[in-house]
């Protein structure tokens, strides 16, 4: 009989269960709102389709050989330009590297700073892509409440001063995954001050922080830091497409140094083909004009699912006002179950995400659920919202 005794940091990990929901059959009458996809709407194929045919024609043979760790030399220029231009991002301290989506930035940032039962601070709930990875080496996590305005800055500094090892702050500072809030100006300069008081880095995930469709614009975490306190990860997945798997991180050069390092005992590289197409593509000087049609898309798909929202559950659950980003994040009146909505919802062939998947504690029963609007069409915003505000209903009379 074969025995697989798995290590002890995978032994207990779970697939993600986002992951597991999208592996659910789909058929013509179910909607699902438990991606956090961008729409195939705002995929620049044509262009890509252009600048693809052009490097296969004339640059084939260093798109196809092996390339160097760092990233494409030209792209890793034009994402320092673009960012530093545009956003403040990045300084005389710090470098950029090109990473498979922004996912590896966290990876490697877990990799390069945290050893076997160090402390990680994350707000919770949290992206589960990052628990997961925190998890599988063996950090110990400590869950910080959010609000509205983002990580509680209080609960903050007590865990700085009494939980031991911390090594590093996680947070999605801007369009929050899950929740959709936002860190206000106050909190993130509080952040800043912490990390530098405590000697600890924080870790600014941000997919999503070009995707605004109301509200003014804040200054990046990184943007503020003088220091090389922060980390940078940043993605190319939200604005123009998720399967080229092109992100990159900008940090002090002695850390993104040492991921390198790491990142070449992975993957060698990320994809040279999608690096030069990406480099290609920011050079057309189209994307801000392309990230401007994105979110004028996304911004009439949130705006009709809170209207649908308003028409069938209102009473029923609470929910936030996202200012950019693709969620919504409700929550359950006290005593009621998140999970048990969503087993409620596949049933009628609804899929959300229910909030336990985010939080911290694997055990914690959460009364909120996310629902993704950038996916689904409007014709099934409408409908799927209709569904969710009957079961709701249903859920609360029983």
């Amino acid at each position: 009989m074969l025995k697989i005794n798995f290590s002890d940091r995978m032994g207990e990990l779970q697939s993600s269960t986002i992951r597991e929901i999208l592996k659910m059959p789909q058929t013509p009458d179910s909607v699902s709102f438990s991606a956090g996809n961008p729409s195939p709407l705002t995929f620049p194929h044509e262009d890509m389709a252009k600048i693809a045919a052009e490097i296969f024609q004339n640059d084939y043979v260093t798109a196809l050989q092996y390339g160097i760790t760092e990233g494409y030399e030209p792209l890793r220029a034009a994402i320092s330009q673009r960012m530093s231009s545009k956003y403040g991002i990045g300084s005389d301290l710090d470098d950029v590297i090109v990473t498979s989506g922004g996912q590896q930035v966290i990876d490697l940032a877990i990799k390069v700073l945290v050893n076997e039962n160090d402390t990680i601070l994350c707000e919770s709930p949290s992206f589960i892509g990052a628990l997961n990875a925190f998890r599988s080496y063996n950090a110990r996590l400590v869950g910080i409440p959010v609000d509205k305005d983002g990580m509680d800055i209080d609960s903050l500094e007590k865990a700085l001063r009494t939980e031991p090892n911390v090594r590093l702050i996680y947070t999605i500072p801007t369009f929050h995954n899950p929740c959709g809030c936002t860190m206000s100006l106050d909190r993130r300069k509080r952040i800043l001050e912490l990390a530098k008081k405590y000697g600890v880095f924080i870790l600014e995930d941000s997919p999503y922080f070009e995707l605004r469709y109301s509200g003014e614009d804040l200054p990046t975490l990184k943007s503020m830091d003088t220091e090389g306190y922060v980390i940078f990860a940043g993605s190319f997945s939200k604005v123009i497409a998720p399967g080229i798997r092109v992100g990159f991180v900008c940090a002090h050069r002695d850390i993104v140094s040492k991921m390198t390092v790491a990142k070449q005992v992975i993957d060698v590289h990320t994809n040279l083909f999608f690096q030069i197409l990406v480099d290609r593509y920011l050079r057309l000087g189209v994307i801000d004009g392309h990230i401007e049609k994105c979110r004028a898309l996304y911004m009439q798909k949130r705006d009709r699912m809170l209207a649908a929202m308003d028409r069938h559950m209102a009473g029923s659950a609470a929910w936030n006002v996202p200012d950019g980003g693709l969620f919504i994040w409700a929550e359950l009146p006290e005593g009621y179950d998140g999970l048990e909505l969503c087993r409620r919802l596949k049933d009628r062939n609804i899929s959300c995400v229910p909030g336990n998947t985010f939080c911290v504690d694997q055990k914690q029963v959460s009364r909120g659920f996310r629902l993704n609007f950038s996916l689904p069409s409007d014709e099934q915003i409408d409908r799927g919202i209709a569904v969710i505000g009957q079961v709701l209903s249903e859920y609360i009379r029983s």
